[in-house]
C-alpha cells in the first residue's frame, strides 16, 4: 500500500486552535491511539538546534511540542522529552527555548542522548545513536522545514541526525562529508534504524534562506503527517516549490515519484508557496580536523561551563 501523508492548512500556534488541528491531521493516520498504546515510552525529538535564536523560528515550537505530548498523554502513553544539539545540553537549550515550564506542568522528562553502536542493514553497517531513542516504544519525529545552507532544505529525515549523540555528528561530517551522497545515504541510513512511528512537520512558520539557524521566519500556513516520514519529506518539498533533486537525502530516497504516495486533507496545490528562498550559497558538507576540534571544545565549554554558570547565577 501506498504510505498516506496528511496535509492540513494552519494559521496558528495558539494552543486551542492548535490543538484541534493537531487531531484533524492525524485523522487520516488513525489519529495518536492508533500510533501510540496505553504505557508506550514516547520519545518527543523535536529540533533543538539552538537557544539563541527564539525569534527565528530555527527550532520546533514548544506549542507543537506541549500539543503532541498532551495527545500521547490522553490515549496513556508516557511522553519524554530528548534531542543532541550541536552545543550545549537538551535542557539547557530546552530551557533557552521555553520547554522547562511545559515539561514541568506535564511531568515530561527531558532526556540528554547517550550513544551506542548498533548495527543496521544499511552500508553503514554499525551507526552510532541514542540509546535512549532506540529503547523508546515509540519515536515521534517534530521536525521544523528549514532552507539549510548544506543541504538545501530540511525536513524530518534531516531531524532524526539529533539522534547522533554529542559531537559524533561532527565526526560524521569529517568522515564522510566530502562526499554529499554519502553524508545524505548516512541520513537516510540513520533515519531508517530510528524508524519514527510517526513525525509531524512544524510548518507553519518555517526558516528560509540561509538555514538552520542564520535565516528568516517564513509563513508557510501548513501541518503535516505521516507515518513514512521519506513520503513525508517527498511531499512537503512540493509545497516549498523547490526541485527534489536539489535535496540531497531526496536524491537517495525510496520516494522519487509523487504517484508512489497518497495524499490526504488539504491538497498541495491549496498550499504551495512560490517564493521559498534558499541559501544564497550552498557550503561544503565537509568539517576540517581543526573545525571538528573546535566543535567539541566549544560544546563542552556551554555544556560544563556556560549552562551551569547561568544556572547558580539564577540560584
Amino acid at each position: 500500500m501506498k504510505p498516506t501523508v496528511s496535509l492540513l492548512s494552519a494559521s496558528s500556534y495558539e494552543l486551542e486552535s492548535l490543538q484541534i488541528a493537531l487531531e484533524q491531521l492525524l485523522e487520516p493516520l488513525g489519529g495518536m491511539a492508533n500510533i501510540v498504546k496505553a504505557g508506550d515510552r514516547v520519545l518527543l525529538k523535536p529540533n533543538l538546534l539552538t537557544g539563541s535564536r527564539p525569534t527565528k523560528e530555527c527550532t520546533t515550537r514548544p506549542e507543537i511540542i506541549y500539543c503532541v505530548a498532551k495527545m500521547v498523554q490522553a490515549v496513556g502513553g508516557k511522553p519524554f522529552l530528548g534531542d543532541s544539539p550541536a552545543f550545549g545540553t537538551a535542557k539547557g537549550v530546552a530551557k533557552a527555548n521555553g520547554l522547562i515550564a511545559i515539561a514541568e506542568e506535564l511531568n515530561i522528562p527531558i532526556v540528554e542522548f547517550h550513544g551506542q553502536r548498533y548495527q543496521t542493514e544499511s552500508d553503514f553497517q554499525h551507526l552510532r545513536l541514542s540509546k535512549e531513542a532506540m529503547d523508546a516504544d515509540v519515536v515521534i519525529n517534530l521536525p521544523k522545514v528549514k532552507s539549510h545552507v548544506q543541504l538545501t532544505v530540511t525536513m524530518g529525515v534531516k531531524n532524526l541526525f539529533g539522534c547522533v549523540p554529542g559531537k559524533m555528528k561532527a565526526w560524521w561530517h569529517l568522515e564522510a562529508g566530502k562526499d554529499v551522497g554519502k553524508f545524505a545515504r548516512m541520513l537516510v541510513a540513520t533515519a531508517e534504524a530510528i524508524a519514527p512511528s510517526l513525525t509531524i512537520m512544524d510548518g507553519i512558520i518555517g526558516h528560509e534562506g540561509n538555514g538552520p539557524s542564520n535565516g528568516e521566519p517564513k509563513y508557510i500556513g501548513m501541518l503535516a503527517a505521516s507515518t513514512d516520514v521519506f513520503a513525508l519529506d517527498r511531499v512537503v518539498i512540493e509545497v516549498l516549490g523547490v526541485n527534489p533533486e536539489l535535496v540531497p537525502t531526496l536524491r537517495v530516497g525510496k520516494y522519487q515519484n509523487l504517484n508512489q504516495i497518497a495524499i490526504a486533507g488539504t491538497s498541495i496545490q491549496n498550499l504551495q508557496i512560490h517564493d521559498w528562498q534558499l541559501p544564497t550559497t550552498i557550503i561544503p558538507i565537509d568539517f576540517g580536523f581543526p573545525r571538528v576540534v573546535k566543535s567539541t571544545f566549544r560544546h563542552l565549554y556551554i555544556k560544563f561551563i556556560k549552562e551551569p554558570m547561568a544556572t547558580y547565577a539564577k540560584s
